[in-house]
């Protein structure tokens, strides 16, 4: 090997130079300087804003993904709440429908049983009150069976009222509830009398009259002093009936020439359909004879 090649400098390993401890000592006391000149005087500051700002956008960078992470559970949280919020709020309108239904019904109700009451305070005729417990299966005939029977006094022939008017008339009776024939049935009758002008007549049931059934006044003569509108009451002939109670008003009448008769409907004042509470009367004259069997067979009274 040519000697012009050799490296005269000494090795790097041989090299002599501070030692570690001298270079622990000598970055301690700088590191402490600086600490010491930064607490009273801010000397790095400006550096380290300058640092900050640098690594700012880097910062950021690596900040959205757990932003995003944060964002999307918070999204899906919120519409889970929003979602069982809804669940809990119609089950809530639910509730408080139920509740405002109850409310209504107690309502009629209770207005239905003051007026029966007022109704009672002025019958002079012994009244017993009961609850119409559903309608009789018989599809071609109108009736009702009401919560009082024998043992509660209840005789066959009783009229039947409602805080309108007449309901009908008792026309079976069994120990524990009661069948009710209604006006509209068509074997039902019952003597009426004219307020406006005072003539009697007898209405007779008519089951097929638009609005679920209604009424109709036979054999009156075509000139007959009746018009729409009059009100028609019990006349109190037949001894069945109380006089005075409403039973229904006139709503249209048909005169021709081509007959003798004029004829005349009518529309009872009484709920015929959904009636909840009645009152049930004693006949005027029990001891008439032929009316509880007359009764018992199905037909209203004859004036």
């Amino acid at each position: 090997m040519p000697l012009g090649t050799l490296e005269r400098k000494a090795p790097p390993f041989m090299r002599q130079g501070p030692s570690a401890l001298s270079r622990l000592v000598l970055y301690s006391a700088l590191a402490l300087f600086f600490m010491v000149a930064d607490a009273r005087f801010h000397v790095t500051e400006p550096v380290r804003q300058v640092v900050a700002t640098v690594l700012y956008p880097l910062q950021w960078l690596m900040l959205q993904p757990v932003a995003l992470v944060q964002h999307g559970a918070g999204y899906f949280q919120s519409i889970e709440e929003a979602r069982e919020a809804l669940e809990e709020t119609r089950r809530q309108m639910a509730q408080m429908a139920v509740r405002a239904g109850a409310t209504e019904q107690l309502q009629r109700e209770n207005t239905q049983l003051r007026d029966l009451l007022a109704l009672r305070a002025r019958l002079q005729t012994p009244a017993l009150a009961a609850e119409v417990l559903y309608d009789t299966a018989d599809p071609f005939a109108r009736r009702v069976t009401v919560d009082r029977g024998r043992l509660a006094g209840v005789q066959p022939g009783s009229p039947v009222v409602d805080a309108r008017g007449v309901l009908g008339q008792v026309t079976r009776v069994f120990p524990m509830r009661s069948e009710v024939t209604l006006l509209i049935d068509r074997e039902q009758t019952i003597p009426v009398l004219n307020v406006r002008t005072g003539a009697r007549s007898v209405a007779y049931g008519d089951p097929l009259a638009s609005h679920g059934g209604g009424m109709e006044l036979r054999f009156m003569p075509g000139n007959a002093d009746v018009q729409e509108g009059d009100l028609l009451t019990t006349s109190g002939v037949d001894g069945v009936y109380p006089p005075g109670l409403q039973v229904a008003r006139v709503v249209h009448i048909e005169r021709r020439a081509d007959s003798t008769f004029a004829r005349i409907y009518c529309a009872p004042l009484a709920q015929m359909q959904g009636a909840r509470y009645v009152m049930l009367l004693r006949p005027v004259d029990q001891g008439e004879p032929g009316a509880d069997t007359a009764a018992a067979d199905g037909g209203g009274a004859q004036p």
